[in-house]
């Protein structure tokens, strides 16, 4: 018996879904019995690389939503509005929606999962999250038995193009954005993935997948790349590491929390020097990955292409296959859980980041004078922040070059000359550091605090 299948969408992900339910020859059985009803579309006149039968193609999402054919709505349109009234209508309707809109999720999920489970019907979001790699059901189901500690990630395919490129080459950003433009990598507006908000809906999902409860999307400290200079990407890698856009969910304090008493989690997306053993630091290119710590499991990392017509088709026809089996098998989808997610087991509330932990690179510029380490360094000290190294750039014709790699010596200098001295601190609370930064951009020899990035 075939299921009917109703498409919201037929852009780039939308066409790979409907590829593959073209041609299910060589693949899982259960595709053969998927059927494409109905697909809606902006521009019937629109020519496309796959071609599907007129009366198929409809203007009106909803008429495809509504259609007694379609059993199972997938919801690849992107955007806020109107795909969650659309997600609600399908719903309401009886009918289970596969999604890859992180957007409407990290936004709405609570909404969205309520109405699910008062209907007793499925929504599955793998595609939401890392394109092509299995990261929601493991979260879910494999994993379940663990206390997770943290879940960090590369998450953004355009940024790790980019940053990958300004590492390699020494490209300037703008150059690399301008290029991963042409190559179709990077949106005509690239806000989104360039300055984070791409990632921080995702590593909320995966957040409320993990700790087993809503997080507020807007709560998300959230920093992109488009204000880094390609100076600081030179420097990390001389100093043996390299920068990505991490986005990290991490839980405070050990032990369970009491009944009703909410768990304390750190949520975060930003620029992140890691170092080149780490894990994470050999992601290239347009691949994602993320890795997964908790107890007793230790570390997990799901790696591979995080975007794309292929990858995330790949993860929506999983999700489709996903409830055609229970009703293959007779199943019945009441009382299954929405969203792939434990239903809300506990509240989970953001913490103050200036309460949160963590290493510091700072970059600054100065005076080449005598004694003007020890002037930065005395800041630290006040304030409590221990330093790990102190290295010393000399400012040349805008460029700079490695002079020295201690605090004991390198602070000689002509005067009037510059100087960049860049600093990495050990974990520190965020309200003492910023003290410290406060106090040394005072200092009449620091004349700029050039950037200020965090630290694995």
């Amino acid at each position: 018996m075939t299921i009917g299948i109703g498409l919201l969408g037929l852009g780039t992900v939308g066409a790979g879904v409907a590829a593959i339910l073209a041609s299910p020859e060589g693949r899982h059985p259960l595709v053969a019995e998927l059927e494409l009803r109905r697909v809606a579309v902006r521009d019937l006149s629109r020519p496309r690389p796959l071609q599907l039968a007129a009366e198929l193609l409809s203007t009106s999402p909803e008429a495809v939503v509504d259609d007694p054919a379609v059993e199972i709505v997938v919801e690849v349109m992107g955007g806020l509005e109107p795909a969650r009234s659309l997600i609600l209508r399908a719903i309401a309707a009886g009918k289970p929606v596969v999604t890859a809109n992180k957007a409407v999720i990290a936004r709405f999920g609570e909404e969205i999962a309520a109405a699910a489970a008062a209907k007793g019907v499925y929504v599955l979001i793998e595609a939401a999250v890392g394109g092509g790699i299995p990261i929601i059901e493991p979260l879910k189901q494999s994993l379940g038995g663990n206390r997770i500690q943290r879940v960090s990630g590369i998450i953004n395919g355009t940024t790790n193009y980019i940053l990958s490129r300004m590492a390699d080459e020494g490209a300037a950003y703008a150059d690399v954005l301008a290029d991963a433009q042409r190559l179709g990598y990077a949106e005509a507006d690239p806000a989104a993935d360039v300055q984070g908000g791409d990632a921080a809906d995702k590593i909320a999902i995966l957040a409320g997948l993990a700790y087993g409860g809503p997080v507020p999307r807007a709560g998300i400290a959230t920093e992109g790349i488009d204000r880094l200079d390609a100076r600081d990407v030179a420097y990390a890698a001389q100093l043996g590491f390299v920068v990505k856009l991490v986005a990290t969910a991490e839980r405070l304090g050990s032990g369970a929390p009491a009944p009703g008493e909410p768990i304390s989690l750190d949520v975060r997306v930003h620029p992140t020097l890691l170092p080149k053993q780490h894990p994470l630091a050999g992601v290239h290119g347009v691949n994602n990955a993320i890795l997964v710590e908790g107890d007793p499991v230790g570390q997990v990392m799901f790696y591979g292409p995080g975007a794309g017509a292929g990858p995330t088709a790949s993860a929506v026809v999983a999700d489709i296959l996903n409830i055609a089996g229970i009703r293959q098998v007779g199943g019945s989808e009441a009382g299954l859980d929405p969203l792939l997610a434990a239903s809300s087991w506990r509240q989970c509330e953001l913490v103050d980041g200036s309460s949160s932990r963590h290493r510091n690179y700072v970059r600054l510029h100065t005076r080449d004078e005598a004694g003007v380490i020890g002037r930065i360094g005395s800041c630290f000290g006040a304030a409590g922040v221990s330093i790990q190294s102190i290295v010393q750039f000399e400012a040349r014709d805008g460029e700079a070059e490695a002079e020295a790699s201690s605090a004991e010596g390198s602070a000689e200098g002509s005067a009037g000359a510059k100087a960049e001295i860049v600093v990495i601190t050990h974990e520190v609370q965020e309200d003492q550091f910023r003290q410290a930064l406060a106090a040394i951009a005072n200092l009449s020899d620091v004349t700029k605090v050039a950037a200020c990035l965090r630290t694995l």
